[in-house]
């Protein structure tokens, strides 16, 4: 009886190869789709990125602002939000 898996004179055809692809496919796909929902989930730790803090870093990275204005505004803001860029008691 001839199958899939034998091929003419009792060896593995060509049909062989496409289990390991498959398996190979499924792996890749679910590592792609576990690393692209990771990045995005909810349990990122870190200041969001339109917190006042990271907002007055990115002006002091790109020259708006000398150091001196920096340590002055980020002291400001660490009392009002705190390092989690979240709004607290005024």
């Amino acid at each position: 009886m001839q199958t899939l898996a034998h091929f003419g004179d009792g060896g593995p055809g060509p049909w062989i190869l496409l289990f390991p692809l498959i398996w190979a496919l499924v792996i890749a796909g679910g590592v792609t789709l576990l690393g692209r929902t990771g990045r995005r989930g909810p349990g990122r730790r870190g200041a969001p990125d339109d917190s006042p803090i990271t907002v007055l870093g990115h002006r002091f990275a790109s020259g708006e602002i000398d150091e001196d204005e920096y340590w002055r505004r980020l002291s400001v803001l660490d009392e009002r939000f705190g390092r989690t860029g979240k709004g607290g008691a005024a």
